[in-house]
């Protein structure tokens, strides 16, 4: 059971830029449902989108996997033979507490998919023959630059039937629509009990780190990096998710 989060209740002199530490590991279940409208909903289906496409004896990934929901959400629903699940987080307060959360899921359930966890960079990791890769708002917290050879990896990595899972914060580049949804974000926040405070300080704090894009950059990087088809499932508000197909 996470802690409430309270991180940025209290003025600070100076926001620091945010990291995944410990302080946010124990509150971020918390967190990520408070701040990202739709949340619960994208995990559980890209369980459900993923047991679509997983191929016979390849990896499924996990990258930025944070404390794992998204894993979970494979192996409830992944079920093709000599599939193992391959999570990977940077931060080694997530990696650590992803793992235990995994050990937990085995006590209760039976026969999932083999997992592993690994405390390591996603734009240095040399990928396996996968099937699915999923990408739950991981690539807004990669440099710019960085996020084309990244994707052309994922690509190159994928196999026949395979898919990308890309789940984003989107900016939009008409100003009044852009205008409207931030709005209507400040308002899902409020309603779920963030303070003008709160609100004011995390934004400070991320303004640095997550550098979103709008769906039609998102598209024209997949389709440049090889893939063939770039389709939305969801979206709810200024957060959306969609599946890329080689």
């Amino acid at each position: 059971m996470s802690d409430s989060d309270r991180i940025f209740s209290q003025p600070l002199a100076q926001v620091p830029d945010f990291v995944f530490n410990e302080d946010v590991v124990r509150v971020f279940p918390d967190m990520i449902k408070r701040s990202v409208p739709g949340y619960p909903a994208i995990v559980e289906n890209l369980g459900v989108l993923a047991a679509q496409f997983a191929q016979p004896d390849t990896v499924l990934y996990d990258l930025g996997a944070s404390l794992g929901a998204v894993t979970q959400a494979l192996r409830r629903h992944v079920t093709a033979p000599g599939c193992q699940v391959v999570a990977v987080d940077n931060a080694q307060a997530m990696a650590s507490r992803c793992r235990e959360y995994l050990k937990a899921q085995d006590s209760m359930c039976q026969e999932l998919l083999p997992v592993q966890v690994l405390e390591a960079d996603i734009l240095e990791l040399a990928l396996q023959p996968a099937s699915v890769v999923a990408l739950n708002f991981t690539l807004q917290f990669i440099a710019p630059p960085l996020r084309q050879g990244l994707l052309e990896r994922i690509r190159q990595a994928l196999v026949p039937g395979g898919a990308l899972l890309l789940s984003e914060k989107l900016r939009f580049t008409d100003p009044a629509d852009q205008a409207l949804l931030t709005d209507l974000h400040l308002a899902f926040k409020r309603a779920n009990g963030y303070s003008e405070l709160e609100i004011a300080q995390k934004r400070s704090a991320i303004e640095n780190v997550m550098k979103p894009d709008s769906f039609e950059e998102h598209r024209a990087r997949l389709l440049a990096a090889g893939f063939s088809r770039v389709v939305p499932w969801f979206q709810c508000i200024n957060f959306a998710s969609f599946i890329a197909l080689p």
